[in-house]
């Protein structure tokens, strides 16, 4: 295995010659930066993230889905099949995974040789549930390019696990696809990240989408109140935790949430933000946003989002104290201390509907379960992001498996 990965870091690093750009400041951003916010760029796409990077700009932040959009262009072709000797001592099964592992440490190396800044680079969807795995090949992007990696892993039980053994074992950490307050509460004591998310765009949509309001403001008070929690929380932690207001969807949420940690900003919202917003920043961390919602928003049970209850909360502290040595064993604890909404038991076929429903879950196929406190609406755009995810990273695997059989 070391002789391997001799190989494959061999390989990655050949013929790296990106052209790193020169950064220059920008008014704008910088009236931001001073609110306390750093600012990410969210894509994978180099001619998009080189036409918004700026002096203010520090990451670049990349998951499944915008790898495989990259993938799919067919610029990778070539190294895909160069890359099939590389591990071609490997039986088959192993290849396609081995050379997905690949192609996000490649992309992720011209990334940063590019733009001099961190990048946040994503694990296989199939280590989701699987400790040793998200330990083994965390482990092995960060020793690719330490002082500019940062490894995403998802929340899920095991990837609570996970994170806080990479974490403690020095890899920087970017915890991703939490979309409450509460979720982040967890994530702060037990996982300990660098960086952690709300994706707030998804939390409107799913309001929007299934008639609970128009989605104003839910996003903007996960964040706030995640804001809050996370600072408070992880002054008892060894390093600071920082939050991400991730994935913003309509310009303005740059000036609403200003102060959050940091943004991570899709190129096109960026640059809408830039012709349309004065530049004038302060921090809105101390707002109380309304939440419009309608009478049918209560049942359920939406702020969740944005409140934590005290089983949250102590169940925070008990894992922080003594890890769960395995993802079910965490789940019976969560289930028995009354979180069971955060780490439900499911059938096939809800499962099924997860997968079939894309990134906004379908509100009528889970409002009993909703209403018997066995699952919630955080949980449930939490799993659909997971799912929406495995697609991409289906196709992505599927495109490696075409070129290389």
């Amino acid at each position: 295995m070391a002789d391997l990965n001799t190989r494959i870091s061999d390989f990655l690093w050949k013929n790296l010659s990106e052209k790193h750009i020169t950064r220059k400041k920008d008014p704008f951003w910088e009236s931001l930066r001073k609110t306390g916010t750093e600012l990410w760029l969210d894509t994978g796409d180099m001619d998009e993230a080189e036409a918004n990077w700026t002096a203010e700009m520090s990451a670049l932040t990349t998951n499944n889905t915008l790898l495989n959009n990259e993938i799919q262009k067919g610029i990778y072709d070539v190294f895909i099949s160069e890359a099939k000797s590389v591990v071609r001592d490997l039986p088959i099964e192993e290849k396609t995974k081995e050379i997905a592992f690949i192609l996000n440490a490649r992309h992720g190396l011209r990334l940063a040789s590019k733009f001099g800044g961190l990048v946040s680079v994503e694990l296989h969807t199939d280590t989701a549930h699987d400790i040793k795995a998200i330990e083994y090949y965390g482990k092995r992007l960060h020793e690719i390019c330490p002082e500019q990696f940062i490894v995403k892993v998802p929340y899920t039980a095991e990837g609570l696990i996970g994170a806080r053994k990479l974490r403690d074992a020095g890899v920087r950490i970017n915890f991703t696809l939490e979309f409450s307050a509460r979720q982040n509460v967890l994530v702060t004591r037990v996982a300990r990240p660098d960086y952690l998310n709300v994706f707030l765009g998804r939390i409107g949509a799913f309001m929007i989408d299934n008639k609970l309001g128009d989605g104003t403001g839910a996003g903007e008070m996960a964040v706030i109140s995640s804001q809050n929690w996370v600072t408070g929380l992880s002054a008892k932690n060894p390093w600071q935790t920082k939050l991400i207001a991730a994935s913003l969807r309509n310009y303005n949420q740059i000036e609403l949430l200003a102060g959050a940690d940091v943004y991570t900003i899709p190129p096109k919202v960026a640059a809408a933000g830039r012709k349309s917003l004065s530049g004038k920043f302060k921090s809105r961390m101390h707002e109380n946003y309304k939440v419009n919602m309608n009478a049918s928003a209560k049942e359920a049970c939406i702020e969740k989002f944005w409140t934590v209850s005290d089983n949250v909360l102590n169940l925070a502290e008990r894992f922080a104290t003594k890890l769960p040595a395995t993802g079910a064993e965490f789940n019976k604890i969560a289930q028995n201390e009354g979180c069971e909404d955060m780490f439900p038991s499911l059938t096939k076929e809800e499962k099924g509907f997860i997968a079939s429903d894309g990134k906004i879950p379908v509100y009528s196929k889970w409002e009993q379960k909703i209403k018997e406190g066995k699952i919630a609406p955080d949980t449930l755009l939490t799993l659909a992001g997971l799912a929406s995810f495995t697609s991409d990273q289906k196709m992505l695997d599927e495109r490696i498996s075409g070129i290389i059989s």
